[in-house]
């Protein structure tokens, strides 16, 4: 299934890449370059009338972390999940703590993730 994405959304990819909060570049910093079990994952990725945090198209894994802008809007973020995941798209969630504080944790449950479920 080929996903559709907002060509409005491309620019403000973009400008938010350039504005990644502290706990996004943490992440990033394992997940570029193929570090994470020889996946491809990009960043602030337009994917339907949304920017996901991460992507990874090979493996149709959303990872999105939860921080400040977030709260009070856990409506919208569960409606918005439940629309990725009808493209069959997994959504992993993380509180930008867990990044901060654990993020052995966080990197734990990722790789968790792909050795449950690979596609190969």
């Amino acid at each position: 299934m080929k996903i559709y994405y907002n060509p409005i959304l491309k620019q403000l990819a973009r400008n938010i890449r350039n504005k990644s909060t502290l706990s996004e570049v943490i992440l990033w910093n394992h997940l570029k370059g193929r570090q994470m079990w020889g996946y491809q994952f990009m960043r602030q990725k337009p994917i339907g009338d949304y920017i996901v945090d991460f992507f990874c198209s090979k493996l149709r894994m959303v990872i999105e972390i939860d921080g400040g802008s977030h709260h009070n809007k856990e409506i919208v973020d569960k409606i918005r999940q439940r629309k990725l995941e009808s493209w069959n798209l997994t959504v992993l969630r993380f509180d930008d703590l867990d990044v901060k504080k654990n993020l052995e944790g966080v990197l734990t449950a990722i790789e968790n993730w792909i050795l449950e479920n690979e596609k190969g």
